[in-house]
């Protein structure tokens, strides 16, 4: 399989050639935060495809918290929300499918059980270690919820 890298520069020329404007856009503002990364004071990692899809999945990130904001403006926000929901949509191609709740589950009770972790204000260090060990493939969110709910449990 071809690198992220590459997937992403062939995707941008299907789209110029397409005259897609909306999806050459989206792939050269995940190539801008790339850059942007890679470029920025103190940077010491490694240039793979592990950086890409960190870079893009904090773009998806932050288009989901934009299109929260413009959902909650309602009919004036309105005609935002298509294009944030097919740039969220391509940025996902790209990404690994988010495990399902059930998978969550199973990895935050190993976690609490490993940590020897009993209260609810612990809660922090569950979260950090699941997330860190399924870097990418969790909703954080999820993960949160979960925790809260089996240490309440507890």
């Amino acid at each position: 399989m071809a690198s992220i890298e590459t997937q992403l520069q062939d995707l941008l020329k299907e789209a110029m050639r397409n005259k897609d404007t909306r999806t050459a856009d989206c792939i050269r503002m995940i190539k801008t935060k790339h850059m942007e990364r890679r470029t920025a004071a103190g940077f010491k990692g490694q240039l793979d495809d592990a950086l890409w899809l960190d870079v893009i999945a904090a773009y998806q990130k932050q288009l989901r918290k934009a299109r929260e904001e413009y959902a909650g403006l309602g009919e004036r926000g309105a005609e935002k929300l298509p294009q944030l929901d097919f740039e969220i949509e391509v940025c996902g191609r790209f990404l690994p499918e988010m495990a399902g709740e059930d998978e969550v589950r199973e990895a935050v009770k190993e976690a609490i059980v490993r940590l020897g972790v009993t209260e609810p204000k612990q809660a922090g260090r569950v979260q950090g270690d699941v997330m860190r060990a399924h870097k990418g493939k969790f909703d954080a969110a999820m993960v949160k919820r979960l925790i809260d709910a089996e240490l309440a449990g507890k």
